[in-house]
């Protein structure tokens, strides 16, 4: 008998696929939000205050006044963002079949998309897009702890909680630990670990493998002969 001396053939899932790019979606968006916002934070041609300015304050201050280059930069990062994560919420549900994940991940790209499309000095219209899009991400990083493994589960769990506790701490700005963070720093809690669990679970997904490992039979191997003797009386 010949031993089959090739390796077990590699066979690709559309899932697998399918999986990666959402993963490649996600992390290209996030890694884009947050240069995005490093980029129009440095450009901004005014005095701007991480404790006392907004994220969206890079595209509309509150009393209608928008400077460029920022709000250009905000915005467009924002919307571009917002459309890479919706369409990577379809692959996301076409690899994993979850509903739970899926729709809460394209909620956030909608509110995203929402955010530049409807800058600061559109009022309620943008607070109901970045309401939207601060509760759909926390949400989606707390669900996301189902479908992965090891500390990265429980990292992206932490990640999403830290967001969705933020998030509803934002509404007591008044109390004396949130006040002490400022407008701009209880909204950074809420928006940048939605952003790094975007940049951890998208690396995920997009290092999955794609193949599945499966052994192919060795169309060359012969069986072995039947014993030619006579059995014995």
């Amino acid at each position: 008998m010949r031993a089959n001396s090739e390796s077990p053939a590699e066979t690709t899932h559309p899932r697998g696929w399918y999986a990666k790019l959402s993963g490649t979606l996600l992390l290209v968006a996030g890694t884009a939000i947050l240069m995005g916002i490093i980029t129009a934070e440095a450009l901004y041609p005014a005095a701007y205050s991480t404790h006392r300015n907004t994220v969206s304050h890079l595209a509309a201050m509150d009393d209608i006044i928008v400077r460029q280059p920022s709000a250009a930069i905000f915005n467009w990062t924002m919307i571009i963002a917002g459309l890479l994560v919706i369409v990577a919420a379809y692959y996301l549900y076409r690899a994993l079949q979850r509903k739970a994940i899926s729709i809460p991940t394209a909620l956030l790209g909608i509110g995203m998309v929402g955010v530049g499309i409807f800058p600061a000095n559109h009022g309620n219209t943008h607070t109901l897009f970045a309401m939207l899009a601060f509760a759909a991400g926390s949400i989606a990083a707390i669900l996301s702890w189902k479908v992965l493994s090891g500390p990265l589960r429980y990292i992206c769990l932490l990640l999403g909680t830290a967001a969705f506790v933020s998030l509803v701490l934002s509404f007591f700005i008044d109390w004396a630990p949130v006040a002490r963070l400022g407008e701009g720093g209880i909204e950074r809690w809420i928006v940048y670990p939605v952003v790094l669990w975007m940049v951890s679970f998208g690396a995920y997904l997009a290092s999955r493998p794609a193949a599945t490992t499966v052994s192919q039979p060795d169309e060359t191997t012969q069986p072995e002969p039947a014993d030619q003797h006579p059995a014995p009386v």
